[in-house]
Order: C-alpha cells, then structure tokens, then sequence
C-alpha cells in the first residue's frame, strides 16, 4: 500500500471507531462525505485492502499487446521510416499498416526503445501573429523552395500556393528550377479546382515583380508588369508583394512540414521523378494534407467560380505583341510562324496580333477576340545569320522537360517543332538572375 493509501486507513479506522464525524473525517482525507461512507464500510468489511483499486495490477483491455508494440518498433526502423516524424509515422501506421495509436502512447512507446523524433523542436519564440483572414480565397500565399526531395543529391523545386483563411493548399507543382511555369501551374490548380481569389501575396522575385520598380518610381514611372502579374490582373486577382519571409509566414512553416513529409511519402510510393511526383501531388497528397492541416474559415468563401475553364490557357501563358507580314506570317523568337487560318485569310497583312505561349498548347494567336493555331513556315527560305560570339558567359538551363525526351515530344506534338523552338526554355524554365 502507499503511504497515501496507509493515512487514510488509520483516518477510516478512527471514523469506525466513533473518534471523528464523518464531516472531520471527508475534511481530514479532502473526499466528500458520500466517498467516506463508501470507504469505512469497505474497511469494516474487507480491512484495509479494500482502499487498494481493483485495477491495479491489471492490464487494461484496450492496451496494444507485446507482440503488436514490437510490430510497430520493427516497422519504424524500417529505412523508408528513418527521417520521419512521430505525428507523421503514427498516420502512416494507420493509413498504411490499419493500426490505430494515440501521439501519447506512440511517444512514449518509441522514446522507451531509444527512437527519437529526428524533427528536433525549437525553443519558442514570443512574436505576434497576424490573424489569419477571415474569408477562404481572400489571401493566398505563394511561393517556392529548393530541396533534395528525392534524397538522389539533386535539388528540385516545389511551387505552392495556400490559402491564408484556412492553410489549404491550392496548388503544388515541382519543376527542376523557380521559374514562371512553375507558379503558373499552381496558379491553374487553383482556379480549376476553387476558382479565382481576390487576391495573390508573394515575395519580390522577378517572376513577380520587375527589376525596374524601384528606378522607375523614383522618376515617378510605373514599371511594367511582368507575365505573371499581367496574368493575375487580367484575371482580376490583387498581386500584393512582402517586404520580408516573416510576412508570409505561412507559407514559410509549409515548408518544414513538406520537407519533412514528402521525403518519407515519395520512398512509400517509390517516386524518383519529376512528372511521377506532380501527379501524386496533385492526385492525392494535397488532399491528405489539408484534410490533416486545413481548418474552416471563419467567414464562408470569396473564391469566383471560373467558367471559361476552356481558356484558362489563354490567360496563363507568356503574350507578346508582333506584327504580320504581307504573306500573313510573322517572326518569333528567331522563327518564322504561318497563322492557321483553315484556308481563308482572315487575320490581314500588317495586322497586330498578339502571341500566346503556353506548354499546354503550343503557340497559338489572338486576333480580334478569336484564337488561331500556328505553325513553322517551311516554305520561305530563311537566310542562315551566323551568331555572333559573345564574351559574357551563357546562363545555364536546367528546364524540367529534358530537350528531346518523350515527355518534350508529348507537349510540343508538332514533329518540326523538336529541335526550333527551345527557345520555350528561356519563356518559363530559365533561372532568375
């Protein structure tokens, strides 16, 4: 018995023996008179083993047995589990293994066999918040990180977008390098999938904002806008840009929790490229995610449905202004385009046109309100223009359609267009200086 146990024995004891009041004897052991009526009846009765619970000793029913807690220890020393998480791997046991345990019990469960959590957690920091906003698709936060995803030795990047109301993700997408494809891909998940947001909150990358900004506000000029704030602003979505990571924070926090997940998940599924990881991003992981992460928002949704789904291409896409010739072709990049017009000249010479770019669909041209297909003009002649060399070192291109594979060859289905128009590497794929 324990000494707490041994008191109030020789209390009860005393209360059977007419010494104290029962009012004396629930003041004395802190318990209400109802529990020192119960007490003293079971010492009269059985002695002082009846102040003993009648479950020590006994092993609760719903206790994982010895043989499913050595399981789990077995299967978290698994390699595919080595950098993963305890909140982490107690999902994938039930998600993948049908076994259910608390935080609690995993915690102590796998600090009992000498497993620690290789998420080591920071001494926290006092710093106020901003308050999340209060209307789903009111805010969303974008950015993109470099990491070893596949743990090969190479670094890809993850583009994301997250909704700041409620922490869902909107969009995830993994190109080779930043770049424009990458947050125009995120951009297209979420207008397909939530619709368009009021407004877009991003760092100052190039991508986002022109370099000139600053040179030119200070001659009281506007900058241009770059293709992916042209993009938003046709689409009516407020590009707002953050003097500082801390700004959009949460964006920032996604990506200890992404690095630290992703890893475990693409060696579950044994994914080791690039098209295999956006499809079970997109197919699957987001919707774990922010069925595990997401909370409701305080005040419904401001998300515009997109109806013209059809032509989400023509806004998301690099657009350039050119002029056509007498024959009706013009100049792109170095190339020479005929506007497929099903035999009839309806875009006149000497028309302005406006060029739209875009890996979905090729190269394509609006005129007056309506689209047209192109293609390489073969039959004229070009002059062949020798290159002048340059001293400045050439940027290297990393895109993450490799020139000449067969995913290039799905995207750019025309045969002629596989070896003229790598000049798409320098439209969406090229690093940012």
């Amino acid at each position: 018995m324990s000494t707490k146990q041994l008191k109030q024995a020789h209390v009860l004891r005393k209360y059977n023996e007419g010494l104290m009041s029962r009012a004396e004897t629930a003041t004395a052991l802190r318990l209400s008179e109802r529990q020192i009526t119960r007490l003293a009846k079971g010492v009269r009765e059985q002695g002082e083993v009846a102040l003993i619970h009648k479950n020590t000793g006994r092993k609760p029913c719903h206790a994982l047995s010895d043989e499913e807690k050595e399981r789990i220890i077995t299967i978290r020393k698994e390699e595919q589990y080595a950098k993963c998480n305890h909140q982490h791997f107690g999902e994938l046991l039930e998600r993948e293994h049908s076994i259910q345990i608390s935080y609690s019990a995993l915690y102590n469960l796998l600090k009992c066999a000498g497993i620690e959590s290789p998420k080591k957690r920071r001494s926290a920091v006092k710093h106020r918040r901003r308050k999340r906003k209060a209307q789903f698709g009111e805010l969303l936060q974008l950015d993109a990180t470099p990491y070893d995803w596949f743990e090969a030795g190479d670094k890809q990047a993850l583009h994301a977008s997250i909704d700041d109301a409620t922490g869902k993700l909107t969009g995830l997408y993994m190109t080779e390098n930043e770049c424009l494809q990458g947050y125009f891909s995120v951009m297209r998940q979420t207008i397909l999938g939530f619709g368009v947001p009021l407004s877009a909150y991003s760092d100052k990358h190039t991508i986002f904002r022109s370099p000139l900004t600053e040179a030119k506000k200070e001659i009281g000029e506007e900058a241009n806008l770059t293709q992916f704030g042209r993009a938003l602003d046709e689409l009516g979505v407020n590009l707002i840009h953050a003097h500082s990571p801390q700004a959009k924070g949460r964006v920032e926090r996604l990506w200890e929790t992404l690095q630290s997940r992703l890893p475990v998940e693409f060696k579950l599924k044994e994914i080791t490229t690039i098209e295999e990881a956006n499809r079970f991003l997109s197919e699957e992981f987001m919707q774990l995610f922010n069925d595990r992460f997401a909370v409701p928002a305080e005040d419904g949704s401001l998300f515009v449905p997109y109806t013209h789904r059809e032509k989400i291409d023509d806004i998301l896409c690099v657009k350039e202004a050119r002029k056509t010739d007498n024959a009706g072709c013009f100049s792109f990049k170095g190339q020479r385009f005929k506007v497929l017009d099903e035999g009839r000249p309806l875009i006149p010479a000497k028309a302005e046109i406006e060029v739209l770019v875009n890996v979905h669909d090729s190269i394509r041209v609006r005129y007056k309100g309506r689209v047209f297909g192109t293609e390489i003009n073969t039959q004229l002649e070009q002059k062949k223009v020798t290159p002048r060399k340059s001293s400045v070192a050439k940027l290297q291109v990393t895109p993450h359609l490799r020139y000449g594979s067969d995913e290039w060859k799905k995207v750019w289905h025309f045969e002629n267009y596989e070896e003229t128009l790598a000049f798409i590497y320098e439209l969406f794929f090229k690093k940012a200086a």
